[in-house]
């Protein structure tokens, strides 16, 4: 338990430097303070807390954790979960690791890889968060 503490805080230490650089390159797209405050704390919803909620995991070795983010954790863990927020968020990690991309940190073809697998799984989950958030209790077998 104390390894993975020491983990946490020196990932959030190192993750802290990847938001800075992120909030500069959204900065330099000229995108409105309350935009990029969303996009930060979403990426920081992803790399601080769902990185390192099971395990402990590099902002560069969790880019395919997206499915089990987006179609498992955020929709169970964010109440606020829905629809719109969730194609959002989607949006904001992708702009991350693009930004992570560019920066050299995480392989471009990998990053492509990323796309195609965003956009292939959020019919999935959309209808994952909707399939919860509209649970009936007349559904469960007794």
């Amino acid at each position: 338990m104390e390894d993975y503490e020491v983990n946490v805080k020196e990932y959030r230490k190192r993750n802290d430097k990847f938001l800075n650089e992120f909030e500069t390159y959204l900065k330099k797209n000229k995108l409105s303070d309350k935009t990029i405050r969303n996009h930060v704390s979403n990426v920081d919803l992803y790399i601080n807390e769902f990185l390192n909620y099971y395990d402990v995991t590099k902002m560069e070795d969790g880019m395919f954790e997206i499915g089990m983010f987006l179609g498992d954790w955020y929709v169970r863990k964010c109440l606020w979960s829905t629809s719109s927020n969730l194609k959002t968020t989607a949006a904001s990690i992708k702009k991350f690791y693009k930004c992570m991309s560019e920066a050299g940190y995480v392989d471009s073809n990998e990053y492509k890889k990323f796309c195609s697998f965003v956009k292939e799984g959020m019919d999935d989950w959309i209808s994952e968060m909707d399939d919860y958030n509209n649970f009936d209790e007349d559904d469960i077998f007794w």
